[in-house]
C-alpha cells in the first residue's frame, strides 16, 4: 500500500459518517419496503459524493490547480512560439547579411573592371612585355574570386555569357567572331557578360 492509499484510508476512518447517512434499514434491505430502499439509496449516493469530494481534496486537483496547469500550458506554448519566431528571424537576418555582403563585394569589384579592361588592352598590344605581369594578374583575379568568361574566336555564342553587339552573316549557327570586351565571373556568377561580335554561318 502506497502513502496515498494509506492517507485515504485514514481519512475514511476519521470521516464522520453516521448511520442516518446510510438509512436506518440498510442492514435489513431484504425486509425493507420500497420507500426505505429509496431513502437508503439517496443516503448512499450522498455518502459516495462526500467520499469523492474527500478523495479529490486529498489526491485530486482542484479548480485552482486546473487553472494553474492551463496557464502553464499557455505560457509554454507562447514561449515555444516566441523561440520559433526568433530562430526564423535569426536565419532571415543571416541570409540578408550574406546577401548584402555579396552585393557590396560585387559593387566594389565592378568598379575595378575598367582597370582590368585597360590591362587587357595593354596585354593585347604588347603581349611579350606584359606576359610576366599577366601571370600575376591572373593569380590576383583568382584570389579575388574573378574569372574570365571564355569568348575565343570560333566558340559557340551563348546569350547567357555573351553580349552580341554586332551580328554578321545569315546562317543558322552563331559563333564568336571577335571579343570586344572581356566578360567576368564573380564567385561562379556572371558579373559582366563578354561583349562580342557574332558571325552566323
Amino acid at each position: 500500500m502506497n502513502n496515498e492509499d494509506q492517507d485515504f484510508n485514514e481519512s475514511l476512518n476519521s470521516e464522520d459518517i453516521s448511520k442516518e447517512d446510510l438509512g436506518s434499514n440498510t442492514d435489513n434491505s431484504e425486509s425493507a419496503n420500497p420507500g426505505e430502499i429509496g431513502g437508503a439509496a439517496i443516503a448512499a449516493a450522498k455518502m459516495g459524493a462526500k467520499l469523492e469530494k474527500k478523495k479529490a481534496k486529498l489526491f485530486g486537483k482542484t479548480d485552482k490547480d486546473d487553472q494553474q496547469d492551463a496557464k502553464i500550458a499557455e505560457l509554454t506554448n507562447d514561449l515555444q512560439r516566441t523561440r520559433a519566431d526568433f530562430e526564423n528571424f535569426r536565419r532571415q537576418s543571416d541570409l540578408q547579411k550574406e546577401h548584402y555582403g555579396t552585393v557590396v563585394k560585387m559593387t566594389t569589384v565592378k568598379k575595378i573592371l575598367p582597370l582590368l579592361d585597360d590591362i587587357d588592352r595593354a596585354a593585347q598590344s604588347q603581349p611579350e612585355a606584359m606576359e610576366p605581369l599577366m601571370k600575376n594578374f591572373e593569380k590576383t583575379l583568382k584570389e579575388l574570386g574573378l574569372a574570365k568568361i571564355q569568348s575565343n574566336i570560333g566558340d559557340p555564342f551563348n546569350p547567357d555569357l555573351h553580349d552580341a553587339v554586332m551580328v554578321e552573316g545569315d546562317g543558322e549557327e552563331e559563333i564568336i567572331a571577335e571579343t570586344l570586351r572581356t566578360g567576368y565571373y564573380y564567385d561562379g556568377e556572371v558579373l559582366r557578360p563578354a561583349m562580342v561580335k557574332v558571325s552566323k554561318q
